[in-house]
């Protein structure tokens, strides 16, 4: 997006946030008022395939964020009751993400607390991750969202797919890290990988070899079955006959029992709330990000409009539910969502009859997860870290401009080195940093007219036809940070002794503020001491405004402004040169002007409100 449009769409955007539509305690209402069978098969069969995909993702992203696996497939449960209670559509599945289990896994990097207490806490985090997403909602933020780069993204994305890889290199080779050893960062995963190497157990990969193989024939053989789930399901089978033939010593995965469902208040301990908030805020800064982007391509397909702040309010008091209920970060799944729309799903109901499924699931298959090696988990783990790098992104990123690519490595580097949560801030930051300081450099030029009547630029060596009178030319935004800039630049322009008269061109200044104002005022006090005068031409109505309202307008006189003329750009810089000529005393110069319909018209007179 260029400098000059942002202030324009980040405008538009708010205002079309307060004219949305207010959020809805109950959108469910609606749907069931008008359910019918039809609607009930499309959502039933998107249910099934969504849970099929759900139940193995939510075990391998409890792993991946350090997690029993009982907090991935609870999570998954309460989130799909919970989300679909609060939106307005079908688009976006909610459940654990792998972006929000790897941001889980550093959150508590940077805190005090102890990693034997980190699920005593997780309740705390999720909840404020929670309540900020419901704020956030309920203020209409979610218009803000657009505005985080694409590339900071990218960064996340790309230094999360490196954790979830090396974080699962001990479990495909079959042995855990030494006791007390927890990482919680790259550097720290990759020295206890590396210093445990000598523990590698060959049994472990064998299955690991084994599993990959099965994944790898099913995605050629049957792309369009659940592979994730048949893999598990056949790999967990061979390393039981592998087992009864006398191949014993493998790690397994602790069953999932309902019993120990229950509900998990987060513990009253103000100094972890204020280590916490940070995290939480980059977590719910995620999951909306995540969300919005998936449930915008997706309703865009069908026709509709995304109802953003509808959504971040469901993925809120989803989050708050798993907090509560023993789960784990909940976000926008795009393989889910996709999955669940191509099977025909129709309502917000085809998420409701996925938990039910995936209750049922836990309920039925939780025992048996205990067959389940780790090997074969973190071999689907690895697979599924290996397809975030999406190298074609990465190189539009990283080529696209010499901004983009800081950002990228500044967002890799620190979601690598600091934390993920750190990461987003980071990326974030630098972006605002470098579009300020791009949006900060307004371009002043030189013009003239030509013999033909034209306003053309002026060349580099070439000199005025009134030396006395200099046309500058500003384009770009006049904010806060490009005031000083604008005033040295005037400055320099100053610097002719022949100068009299600056007729100063704005009708493509935009966004002053109180800084360009003052900045302005400054350089009316040095042009006076130096007896010379200032006139302003094709003055636009918002910048009119802020003249008349801080009294610019009386200190530059009413009779030194011209404002703009839709009907031909050049006609009130040409009124603005005959009001040049009449404070130097020169008689009128012949200056021919043209309109649209090529008519030469000529106009004299002294400026006004728009």
């Amino acid at each position: 997006m260029s400098s000059r449009s942002f202030g324009h769409h980040l405008r538009r955007g708010l205002q079309r946030s307060a004219r949305g539509v207010p959020i809805d305690p109950f959108p469910l209402r609606r749907t069931l008022r008008h359910y019918s069978r039809g609607r009930f098969g499309g959502d039933l069969r998107g249910a099934i395939n969504v849970a099929l995909l759900a139940f193995p993702q939510a075990m391998a992203y409890a792993l991946i964020a350090g997690l029993p696996v009982s907090y991935g497939i609870f999570g998954a449960t309460v989130a799909a009751f919970v989300a679909p209670l609060f939106a307005r559509g079908p688009y976006i599945s909610v459940g654990p993400t792998n972006a929000t289990a790897v941001l889980l896994l550093s959150s508590f990097a940077g805190t005090s607390i102890a990693s034997d207490e980190r699920l005593a806490y997780l309740p705390l985090l999720l909840g404020l991750a929670g309540i900020f997403l419901l704020l956030g909602a309920l203020v209409r933020a979610a218009a803000f969202i657009q505005f985080v780069s694409r590339t900071v993204i990218t960064g996340y994305i790309t230094a999360a797919a490196c954790l979830i890889i090396l974080n699962q290199v001990h479990n495909v080779l079959g042995f855990p890290f030494s006791e007390g050893r927890v990482p919680d960062s790259f550097l720290s995963s990759l020295i206890f990988t590396v210093q445990d190497l000598t523990r590698t157990e060959g049994r472990a990969v064998l299955v690991s070899g084994l599993t990959l193989g099965l994944y790898l024939l099913l995605r050629h053989l049957a792309p369009r079955l659940p592979t994730v789930a048949i893999t598990l399901v056949l790999a967990s089978a061979l390393a039981a006959g592998l087992s009864a033939l006398g191949l014993e010593g493998l790690r397994y995965l602790d069953p999932v029992r309902l019993q120990d469902w229950q509900l998990t208040l987060p513990p009253l301990d103000f100094a972890a709330t204020g280590e916490l908030v940070g995290p939480a805020l980059a977590l719910a800064l995620l999951c909306i990000m995540e969300g919005s982007s998936i449930g915008k391509s997706l309703a865009a397909r069908t026709g509709h409009r995304l109802d953003s702040n509808q959504e971040m309010f469901s993925l809120g008091a989803a989050n708050l539910a798993c907090g509560a209920l023993g789960g784990m970060p909940a976000s926008g799944s795009l393989l889910r969502s996709k999955l669940n729309m191509d099977s025909g799903a129709r309502t917000p109901m085809a998420s409701v009859l996925a938990g039910g499924l995936l209750l049922l699931g836990a309920l039925l298959l939780g025992p048996l997860v205990r067959f389940v090696p780790q090997a074969t988990l973190g071999v689907l783990i690895l697979v599924i870290g290996f397809s975030l790098f999406n190298r074609h992104v990465i190189r539009l990123v990283t080529h696209a401009t010499g901004a983009d690519a800081a950002v990228f490595l500044l967002t890799v580097a620190v979601g690598l080195l600091l934390g993920l949560d750190t990461a987003i801030y980071a990326g974030v930051g630098l972006s605002v940093l470098l579009f300020l300081r791009q949006a900060a450099r307004p371009e002043l030029v030189e013009y003239q007219f030509t013999e033909e009547g034209q306003l053309a630029e002026m060349p580099a060596e070439g000199e005025r036809a009134m030396p006395e009178v200099s046309i500058v030319h500003v384009e770009g935004n006049l904010f806060f940070g490009a005031a000083d800039l604008f005033r040295d630049q005037m400055r320099r322009v100053f610097e002719d002794n022949n100068l009299k008269v600056v007729v100063l061109r704005m009708r493509n200044a935009r966004h002053l503020d109180a800084s360009s104002v003052l900045a302005l005022d400054e350089l009316i006090t040095f042009m006076r001491e130096q007896d010379r005068h200032l006139v302003i031409s094709g003055i636009r109505k918002d910048t009119f405004r802020v003249f008349r309202d801080s009294g610019l307008l009386e200190r530059i006189g009413r009779e030194n402004i011209f404002p703009e003329s839709t009907r031909n750009p050049t006609l009130a810089t040409a009124n603005a040169m005959r009001r040049a000529q009449e404070i130097l005393g020169v008689e009128e110069a012949n200056i021919t002007i043209y309109t649209s319909n090529n008519r030469a018209e000529g106009h004299t007179g002294g400026g006004g409100p728009p």
